[in-house]
C-alpha cells in the first residue's frame, strides 16, 4: 500500500469520519451529524456522489461541509478553496 493511500485512509479515519452527537430535543432519538474537526487537505478525488451537507457549528462540533467518500463521511473546511470549488461544481450539475 502506498504511503499516500495509507495517509489518506488514516486521515479519513482519524480526522473526520463523522460522528453523531447530541439528540434533538424536539425529536427524541434523532441524531445530528457532528464534525469535531475538519480537513483542509484537498480530498476532492476521494469524494463520491454529487451531494454535500453544510453543518453549522454546535460545540463540540465545528462548521463543516460533509462529503461522502468511499471510506465514509468526510468533514471539510468550508473556507478551503478546494471545498468552495467542489461545492460550486456540484451546485451547477
Amino acid at each position: 500500500m502506498s504511503l499516500k493511500i495509507l495517509s489518506i485512509t488514516l486521515l479519513l479515519l482519524s480526522v473526520c469520519v463523522c460522528c453523531h452527537s447530541s439528540e434533538d430535543s424536539a425529536r427524541p432519538g434523532k441524531k445530528h451529524p457532528c464534525c469535531p474537526a475538519v480537513t483542509t487537505i484537498d480530498m476532492s478525488p476521494e469524494v463520491v456522489g454529487e451531494t454535500y451537507h453544510e453543518l453549522p457549528a454546535r460545540p463540540p462540533c465545528v462548521k463543516a461541509i460533509l462529503f461522502n467518500t468511499e471510506y465514509g463521511q468526510l468533514c471539510a473546511d468550508p473556507d478551503a478553496q478546494w471545498v468552495k470549488d467542489l461545492t460550486a461544481k456540484m451546485r451547477k450539475e
